[in-house]
This record gives structure tokens, sequence and C-alpha cells, in this order.
């Protein structure tokens, strides 16, 4: 039997971070993650220069979009990652975990990319960690 960790990725817009964290999620760990993403104040479309960031790792965001934090029971989640830099509304008991990255809203696509390597980087070793906690799962996953 496989286990997939229900994880929510939080930033405040979801219009770039928790899109990427989603995305990233969803391409190395979809064995062990049941990925989503929302935002504190969700903007109303994902960031163009996001998409392009995922699009040169060969990523498809074309089904993301913002949603708040609101519109989604956040406490039947596993675990939440928040990347906003602010805390979590009053009210969520599902487990929290901060991860402090960048919001590269106005600047320069370079800044989005160095964004991307590091949430890359987070998002891996949260796959490695739960393939770690369910072992087995990945390669139950790839039976025919």
């Amino acid at each position: 039997m496989s286990r997939r960790v229900n994880v929510l990725f939080v930033c405040f817009a979801n219009a770039i971070r928790s899109q990427m964290a989603e995305a990233l999620a969803r391409a190395y760990g979809s064995d062990v993650i049941e990925p989503r993403s929302a935002g504190l104040a969700a903007t109303w479309a994902v960031s163009p220069i996001a998409r392009q960031v995922m699009a040169e790792r060969n990523l498809n965001m074309d089904e993301q979009f913002p949603k708040g934090l609101h519109e989604i029971d956040a406490n039947a989640f596993d675990l939440i990652v928040n990347m906003s830099g602010l805390p979590m509304p009053d009210g969520i008991t599902a487990p929290v975990r901060e991860w402090q990255v960048r919001d590269p809203v106005g600047e320069k696509e370079k800044s989005y990319r160095q964004v991307a390597n590091e949430i890359e980087r987070l998002v891996i070793a949260l796959v490695l960690e739960f393939r770690k906690e369910f072992p087995g799962t990945a390669s139950e996953t790839r039976r025919p």
C-alpha cells in the first residue's frame, strides 16, 4: 500500500512560490506527495515569469491557478508548508513547516530562477524525507 502525504504549499498571493512548489512536488514526488497550493491573499493569475521559469524545467503549470486559503480546508492536509513569511491564520490545526523563501515579485527573471532553485532543493529534501518515512512507496508506484 502506498502512502501519499497531502501537502499544501502556501505563499502570500499563490502566484509564484507556492505554485512553483506545487509543480515541483508533482514532478519529483508524486509517489509520496499529493501537492496543492494556496495563498493568504490570492491574486488573479499565476505569474507569467514563474510559468516561464517552470517551463524551462519542462514543467507545465497551465492547469494551475491561484486559490485563496479561505477557499480550501487547510486542516484537511497532512502538512502545510508556509513560504509567506507571515503567520498562518487562526484556526489552522494542521502541522505547519516554515520555509524562508524570498518573494521575487517585481524582480528580474534571474531572481525567479534563484527562487525556483531554492524551492527545488527544499521540495526534493521533502520528497526524500517522505520516501524514507514510507519505504517501498516509490517502488510500489512504479509497478505496471
